[in-house]
């Protein structure tokens, strides 16, 4: 069976370098390779969905700049719909510079997110004709809260991908079936990983899991804890491992339960770490 996703949230410029080593105060480095790529939690989420045979469609904020048209070729390549928010923007996109530590597969990222590319578009039903399942990625909210009130109606799941806190997702979490957050998610007055455990089941969602990157994910589903372990691998990237863990969980829960979905999931990251770039492990 393959789905239909609307993913929602940011699409940025990425200029991914791999180095040798991080890189120091006032000094130059020369990197070892680089990509120019689009990306974006709900963005690469779209390309690895995709990757599965299904059809996603991106609802972001691109506009009218030169830069954009390296976004909409690599997304076209990857045959993901773009619906532009703000097709007039002639500002330039949001960009990321990322340096990729060859020995450590970790990685250092300077960008801007989507504070200063908000849309508050009013959003037709038509959107999500067909739509099997949405994912919002916290970077819209204006419009992923009216999408995501129009999926609960039409009893589309909805699935958050939690990276940060952002101001106002509260008015969003209602709408959310699976809350996917990293270990980073830290609502108002949360501290520990319970706390935001008991903050989300509060807010009415049954199925809530923790990333912890090599560390297991820990889970909650209809008000029972497990965890779901991390096969170690040799790293040489973990730059959208998140995003792609997202993509790849939307494509297995419209067939498997919970617990199943995270495991799946959880393998396509992984593999996506040992390849440099956000793309590489697809081929």
């Amino acid at each position: 069976m393959h789905g239909k996703g609307l993913f929602v949230g940011l699409t940025t410029l990425d200029f991914i370098y791999l180095s040798d080593r991080p890189l120091a105060e006032n000094k130059k480095l020369v990197a070892q390779d680089y990509l120019t790529l689009a990306g974006g939690p709900a963005t690469n989420a779209a390309v690895a969905f995709n990757y599965f045979g299904n059809q996603s469609k991106l609802i972001t904020v691109l506009g009218q700049h030169p830069l954009t048209q390296l976004i909409r070729s690599d997304l076209t390549q990857h045959s993901v719909e773009i619906f532009d928010l703000i097709p007039e923007k002639t500002k330039t996109p949001p960009i990321s510079s990322i340096i990729v530590t060859a020995q450590t597969g970790e990685r250092a990222i300077i960008s801007i997110n989507a504070v200063k590319s908000q849309a508050s578009n009013l959003i037709s039903e038509n959107l999500l004709a067909d739509i099997d399942i949405v994912l919002i990625d916290g970077h819209q909210l204006s419009v992923s809260l009216a999408i995501a009130k129009i999926a609960k109606s039409k009893r589309i799941p909805v699935v958050m991908d939690g990276g940060s806190w952002k101001p106002g997702l509260e008015k969003v979490l209602p709408f959310v079936d699976y809350a996917i957050c990293s270990a980073n998610f830290y609502p108002p007055l949360c501290q520990k990983e319970e706390e935001v455990f008991d903050f989300l089941r509060d807010r009415g969602i049954i199925h809530i899991a923790i990333t912890q990157g090599e560390q297991p994910i820990q889970y909650l589903s209809h008000g029972a804890r497990f965890t779901v372990p991390i096969a170690p691998i040799e790293t040489v990237d973990t730059l959208g491992a998140g995003d792609i863990f997202h993509g790849a969980f939307c494509h297995y829960i419209l067939k498997e339960d919970f617990c199943t979905a995270l495991n799946l999931a959880a393998a396509i990251a992984g593999k996506s770490c040992q390849f440099f770039g956000t793309r590489n492990w697809m081929l």
